[in-house]
């Protein structure tokens, strides 16, 4: 499988272990990604705030690359770029006139016609059965909390994927990698995604439910597939414990890690060994 790869700018940047996670778990089911020339930033969290025709235009350019570079289908590991470039995809894609306006102003032509793909939706490409005659450490340890946040799955009617308020796509994985999972109450809840630079409080008090409330279900870690929620889980847990006074170390894993761990690879591979919260 070869497919287009629009990093962004997490994983380019603070969230660089998930890349180096998904890269070593996909390179070892021969899932190739070519990162998309010349990308930009798709404008997630500011630019739909601040003006409307940006707001499509930059996602617009990013999604020209992938046409230009004969991408079918294009995975972007952010939920929050998924989620732009989805959005601008369908706009484009039902509007000749807008397809006209922002092929002039990126300056390269725009059809709307490459499939953004989540991560979990590339493991679904590949398949349960590949993923099972491939595995190697079965996830016997692992009691965790999959942890969708409030973008993967919505808005509903953009992104279709799953279920909006009860998705199972990654419990389906974890199950077929030995892995226990827990059914609990906080799978779709906002974590604060970038208020942790405008409003930490408000980040570390999502966060703190988040955490109790899958340790109450019985979890002993949590997985995510969006880099924010990682960040705010993982790097802002002890500053959570020390405001609560609380012990939660719940390791968070990406989806990646997990999948990468049951195929057998190193921790240092997966860059793991980088996580603020020790192994589960």
């Amino acid at each position: 499988m070869n497919i287009g790869y629009y990093p962004g700018c997490a994983l380019h940047g603070s969230s660089d272990d998930y890349e180096e996670s998904l890269r070593a778990c996909l390179r070892a089911l021969d899932v190739q990604l070519q990162e998309i020339d010349e990308w930009i930033c798709c404008g997630a969290t500011a630019a739909h705030a601040l003006n409307q025709k940006l707001s499509t235009a930059l996602p617009a350019r990013n999604l020209a690359l992938a046409e230009r570079g004969g991408f079918g289908e294009m995975l972007a590991p952010c939920p929050m770029c998924s989620m732009q470039l989805i959005k601008a995809q369908k706009a484009l894609a039902g509007n000749e006139g807008l397809r006209r306006e922002m092929s002039g102003i990126v300056e390269l032509e725009v059809r709307g016609t490459t499939r953004v793909l989540n991560l979990i939706q590339v493991f679904e490409q590949v398949g349960l059965d590949r993923l099972k005659a491939a595995l190697k450490s079965p996830l016997k340890s692992l009691s965790a909390a999959c942890y969708y946040g409030c973008l993967l799955t919505r808005p509903p009617d953009v992104v279709e994927f799953d279920d909006c308020e009860q998705p199972r796509s990654m419990e389906a994985f974890l199950t077929a990698l030995g892995a226990k999972t827990v059914d609990w109450s906080y799978r779709t809840e906002c974590c604060g995604g970038g208020m942790t630079l405008a409003s930490e409080e408000t980040v570390l008090d999502l966060s703190h439910k988040i955490l109790s409330n899958a340790a109450a279900h019985g979890a002993n870690c949590l997985v995510v597939a969006c880099p924010m929620c990682h960040v705010n889980l993982d790097m802002k847990q002890p500053d959570i414990e020390r405001r609560y006074g609380v012990r939660h170390g719940l390791v968070i894993y990406y989806l990646s890690d997990v999948v990468g761990m049951a195929l057998g690879l190193p921790e240092s591979a997966l860059g793991i060994n980088r996580h603020f919260v020790g192994k589960a």
